[in-house]
């Protein structure tokens, strides 16, 4: 009797799944190539299922071998998921049957250029700026791939032609500010600050700089040359800034100094900052500064910077550790690009920075406060000839509960050659 009533169950059970399942899969085998690539969609956008969104990719492939868009999406899929030997399959058979495929070109050179193959990128860049001569997509991308390849020139070229036609492009602002420091071979600069004060110095503070750039194949090397007049007396300092290009995504900022005049500068100065570009055209850094009077002060970096449409907005940090306290410094700066690489600039702080001619009088007390303004203007003669005019004020404490105001005018000249 038992045997009997198992036997009945299993048969009940085949014949279950004979009624239910069955169909379902005569179903999904009738549906139509445009239905599967629906369900590849839903499986890769919606539920990140990619094995899945293959096999409902290449079912529907088998029902219309030439449904190129479902080749192309297959292709991403695979580059997605980091199998470039298929999606290049996949792209190769494609721009077989239709070699002027713009989302072909456009997922190919993709996927080449952000895994290593930026000259197999450029040459598809090519291929297909040979049929879309004015595509903006494709520009920019071979803009990328030139700069990861080091051609500096050829890729501002493209850049500058760019940012005439698309003014308010975050990417492409983003890109000619990069290429600024790479496209000219060498550059002299000449500037001069004044800084006035109407309490604490009976006489004013004079800063002049000469410094010459240099582009080498791993990135731009600054030295100059600063004489300082303060409390009275003179001085010089030298050093040198260093910008190594370590990728598309990544560049680093270093510096080293030093100076004989200890009062008028600190003896040894150096910086670290490494630079990330993110994507949604975010700049991001964190680093170090460390200066040496008659003892050591290490500081502490970050910023982060956002393009939107003509202006960039940054923000920064300097962080001193102290006995007591941290000592802390921020400020927020926005530049309004208006022509090329020219701008308009205006920021707001507090805190002392490195960067700021009056740093030497923090050296040994960070703890004071400071509120501050500046501006600055940046206006290109012509192509090899830029001039700069800066501002600032700082409502400073120089001594604890006493404030004063101090004023800077800063003016500078540039030549590329």
């Amino acid at each position: 009797m038992k045997g009997k009533l198992l036997l009945q169950l299993v048969f009940f059970n085949i014949f279950f799944q004979g009624i239910v399942f069955i169909p379902n899969q005569v179903k999904a085998q009738e549906l139509s190539a445009d239905s599967l690539f629906t369900l590849a969609k839903q499986s890769a956008f919606a539920q990140k299922k990619y094995p899945q969104a293959i096999a409902h990719s290449k079912q529907a492939l088998k029902k219309n071998p030439d449904y190129l868009d479902i080749q192309i999406f297959m292709g991403r899929i695979y580059s997605w998921t980091n199998k470039l030997d298929s999606a290049r399959i996949v792209f190769d058979d494609v721009l077989k049957k239709d070699p002027q495929n713009k989302e072909a070109l456009f997922a190919y050179a993709s996927m080449e250029y952000w895994n290593n193959g930026s000259e197999k990128a450029l040459a598809l860049c090519n291929t297909a700026l040979n049929n879309y001569p004015d595509e903006h997509d494709f520009l920019l991308l071979k803009t990328r791939v030139l700069t990861d390849l080091k051609r500096f020139e050829a890729a501002n070229a493209i850049a500058t032609q760019l940012v005439s036609r698309y003014p308010k492009d975050t990417e492409v602002r983003s890109i000619v500010e990069r290429l600024r420091e790479f496209t000219s071979k060498n550059q002299v600069g000449v500037n001069y600050t004044y800084t006035g004060f109407d309490k604490q110095f009976d006489t004013p503070w004079h800063l002049m700089s000469v410094d010459y750039s240099r582009q080498t194949k791993i990135g731009s090397v600054v030295p100059r040359i600063t004489y300082a007049n303060k409390f009275g007396r003179g001085g010089l300092q030298f050093e040198t800034d260093f910008y190594p290009h370590i990728s598309e995504r990544f560049y680093a900022y270093v510096n080293a100094g030093y100076s004989n005049d200890v009062g008028i500068f600190p003896k040894y100065r150096g910086g670290f900052s490494l630079f990330a570009n993110l994507p949604y055209s975010i700049e991001a850094s964190v680093g170090f500064r460390y200066m040496y009077f008659s003892n050591s002060t290490l500081m502490y970096t970050g910023s982060i910077g956002k393009y939107y449409k003509s202006y960039l907005f940054t923000f920064r940090t300097y962080l001193t550790p102290g006995e007591s306290k941290l000592s802390q410094s921020y400020s927020a700066n926005i530049r309004y690009y208006y022509r090329g690489s020219d701008y308009f600039s205006l920021g707001i702080g507090s805190g002392i920075s490195p960067d700021e001619t009056n740093y030497i009088l923090y050296r040994n007390n960070t703890q004071l406060y400071s509120f501050k303004l500046n501006g600055g203007y940046i206006y290109s003669l012509n192509k090899f000839n830029q001039l700069s005019l800066d501002f600032g004020w700082i409502n400073q404490e120089y001594l604890p509960g006493v404030k004063g105001n101090q004023y800077d005018i800063g003016i500078g000249f540039k030549h590329k050659f």
